[in-house]
């Protein structure tokens, strides 16, 4: 089993930054790929970025490549996600996710583990 604690959402305005943090406690946290996901009122999860056991390999969805950062710590136990420039469509509960199944990094069923979420809300 693997505890996904999220933190760092809140409330910014179009344009700023806001850095989330997901610490992980339970089993080695080097054994999975983390995942971070969002989801915004009456829509499904969608995929924002993922990063391979060994951080070698990261990887993003479209509309936030070039403003957000995934990076990882595996002697803390923390994924993070940095995000800059954001914009009013980025408001949507963000989640961690921890897998180590192999498949496409992008799909929510090939995770095995997820935190609670944390609200980010970006005003225009």
């Amino acid at each position: 089993q693997v505890q996904l604690v999220e933190s760092g959402g809140g409330l910014v305005q179009a344009g700023g930054s806001l850095r989330l943090s997901c610490a992980a406690s339970g089993r080695t946290f080097s054994a999975y790929a983390m995942g971070w996901f969002r989801q915004a009122p009456g829509k499904g999860r969608e995929f924002v970025a993922a990063i391979s056991r060994g951080a070698s390999s990261t990887y993003y969805a479209d509309s936030v490549k070039g403003r957000f950062t995934i990076s990882r710590d595996n002697a803390k136990n923390t994924v993070y996600l940095q995000m800059n420039s954001l914009k009013p469509e980025d408001t949507a509960v963000y989640y961690c996710a921890a897998r180590s199944r192999t498949g496409s990094y992008y799909v929510v069923s090939t995770y095995d583990y997820w935190g609670q979420g944390t609200q980010v809300t970006v005003s225009s």
